[in-house]
């Protein structure tokens, strides 16, 4: 089992069951890198660098991770709870090219403000995930269930929520122009309009 070194470089290496505990900071660059099976669960990823990675199987949850980036980074069957995404650093444009997540569970995090257009989000469970005043433009939303999920001046334009379930978006507080949607799911975005439906 390799080990982390703080403040090092790795590139097109492969970490298998790396354990980070709860409460200790991480500093280091990442490219080409795959994680699998490995526990970040608590810790601080503070200004990491994680370049055209991919985590698979891995453990994030409430992980803090000031200053990081994920440019062309995706998450795979991965647990990443109750992380506040707009820690990360997202000041230049090639960190925006994150990936996303895919058969993940991602509940209770927090992508307030942030540009995330054409990333994928799915086959995951998103519920309680706060997605106010984000750029999901183009998202694709397959399979994944955002039950309680918060919507709010959110950028929804061309994004796919034809198979996703359990959401309730305001279509007067959001953009969904070109957004696509499907029965009965779709329902919900009448019962927000305060109207009258016989």
């Amino acid at each position: 089992m390799k080990k982390i070194t703080i403040g090092a470089a790795y590139y097109d290496q492969k970490f298998d069951q790396i354990k980070i505990e709860p409460g200790e900071t991480l500093t280091v660059v990442f490219s080409d890198c795959k994680f699998v099976r490995c526990s970040f669960g608590g810790a601080i990823l503070k200004n990491c660098r994680f370049i055209n990675c991919i985590f698979q199987e891995c453990d994030l949850s409430l992980a803090a991770i000031p200053g990081c980036s994920f440019p062309g980074t995706r998450f795979e069957n991965s647990k990443v709870i109750g992380v506040d995404w707009t820690q990360g650093d997202w000041s230049r444009s090639e960190f925006n090219r994150f990936k996303g997540f895919d058969d993940c569970v991602i509940n209770h995090s927090t992508f307030i403000g942030l540009n995330l257009k054409g990333i994928d989000i799915k086959n995951c469970t998103a519920r309680d995930v706060d997605f106010r005043e984000a750029d999901l433009s183009e998202v694709d939303f397959q399979n994944t269930d955002l039950e309680k999920s918060i919507f709010g001046e959110t950028n929804l334009s061309q994004a796919d929520l034809s198979q996703a379930r359990h959401y309730t978006i305001d279509p007067g507080k959001n953009n969904l122009k070109g957004c696509k949607f499907s029965l009965p799911e779709a329902m919900s975005l009448i019962y927000s309009m305060d109207i009258d439906l016989k």
